[in-house]
């Protein structure tokens, strides 16, 4: 199997024939319901694991619950989980475990795999701690005057391998970081563990004070616990996935604070999904132009269709969603539904090995889908020779189509 690695900026061969492959998806801040864009991610780890699981490898993930608030323009007084606790008038752990829920069902009803847990960031505070204790010792990380823990960035050699910035080139006040008034030493450093000044929620007991947790060393901190490297693996894990929007700052500090931690790189791969905006505008809360997948579903959407629109663009591309192209995908499913049916169908087998030839090459998923309309096609024209019991297992097995 070949994957796109984003440090290397190459395709890079995955071993898919040794006995596991330890794989780390960023998982979602529970404070609302999961858009397209946020399970093009998902579906993003989904896929790789199926390849893996083909080969007779075990894909082994981690996705972690972030439920300790995240990062803002404010994350003192604009927390997102605080925000929603105070809209909703209710505990933020409730919106937690309310929006955790439902990330499950969608993950459900878009028939991807469970990872084999699923952390919370706030039941892995002592976790994090100690890590953040062990940068402190190794004088990779120290305490501002405010109280707060950071990590030092200039002491780390190889800061921007994944992002290609360079902390010559940054300026303060980039996204997630803060010039904290200078609390810090260097504006890029990053907080590990913020002091809870007047904040009285969600907020825990530390050797440095109350307070709570930063992001970038929640990821870290639950995917070393939870991964366990090849005694002769060069990296702590093998693949690293989410967002392209993650490269830069969380990818890139993870990786940091991971390497001093375990004394080798954090990642073998480093797979990122492109973003989704809706009719040619880029989505996000504030736009108020976000389409929520439990939506899509609650208004009678064919949720395998939801899979399908995801997989027409290559997982690395930026995206555009429209109601076109939703029902171009029932479309396409309702005529491969037909075609399974007929007792005469196209031949399967070169359908299969296409979808599995795609699927190896960087999860080429347009290609997949491509020759899958094909055989439809042929299908439909009276072709015949086919199994599609065998086709229909297939495309469940490769592509996640449960049809």
């Amino acid at each position: 199997m070949k994957l796109y690695d984003t440090q290397s900026r190459q395709l890079k061969e995955i071993d898919v024939t040794r006995k596991q492959i330890q794989m780390y998806c960023c998982g979602p801040t529970v404070y609302r319901d999961a858009h397209v864009g946020n399970l093009r991610t998902f579906l993003l780890s989904d896929l790789i694991a199926r390849v893996v699981r083909l080969n007779g490898s075990h894909p082994y993930l981690i996705q972690n619950i972030t439920d300790v608030g995240h990062m803002s323009e404010d994350f003192i007084n604009d927390d997102k989980m605080l925000a929603q606790a105070k809209l909703e008038k209710v505990d933020p752990f409730e919106i937690a475990r309310k929006y955790e829920a439902k990330f499950h069902q969608d993950l459900a009803d878009l028939n991807i795999v469970p990872a084999a847990a699923y952390p919370r960031a706030s039941e892995s505070i002592d976790l994090l701690l100690t890590l953040i204790g062990k940068l402190i010792d190794a004088d990779f990380a120290y305490v501002g005057s405010d109280s707060s823990v950071y990590f030092s960035a200039q002491k780390f050699a190889s800061y921007g391998a994944i992002s290609g910035n360079k902390l010559d080139s940054l300026k303060p006040g980039h996204r997630y970081e803060y010039s904290e008034d200078g609390a810090k030493r260097f504006h890029a450093d990053w907080a590990l563990w913020k002091a809870a000044g007047d904040r009285m929620e969600m907020v825990w007991e530390s050797p440095w004070g109350k307070g709570f947790p930063g992001w970038h060393i929640e990821c870290c901190a639950i995917a070393l616990h939870y991964l366990e490297p090849d005694e002769n693996s060069e990296t702590s894990i093998d693949i690293q996935g989410g967002g392209s929007d993650l490269i830069f700052p969380h990818h890139e500090m993870s990786a940091a604070q991971g390497q001093i931690l375990q004394g080798r790189p954090f990642a073998s791969h480093y797979v990122h999904a492109g973003m989704i905006g809706l009719d040619g505008v880029k989505m996000s809360k504030s736009l108020g132009n976000l389409v929520f997948v439990s939506k899509l579903v609650a208004a009678g959407r064919e949720p395998m269709a939801i899979r399908w629109a995801l997989m027409e663009s290559h997982f690395s591309t930026d995206r555009s969603w429209s109601e076109e192209l939703l029902l171009e995908a029932e479309a396409w499913l309702v005529r491969l539904r037909r075609a399974l049916s007929m007792m005469e169908t196209a031949p399967t087998d070169p359908v299969i090995s296409a979808v599995i030839k795609a699927q190896s090459n960087n999860l080429d998923t347009p290609a997949a889908l491509a020759a899958i309309k094909r055989w439809i096609e042929l299908s439909e024209s009276g072709s015949n020779g086919g199994a599609p019991g065998e086709l229909s297992r297939a495309l469940d097995t490769l592509l996640g189509l449960s049809i």
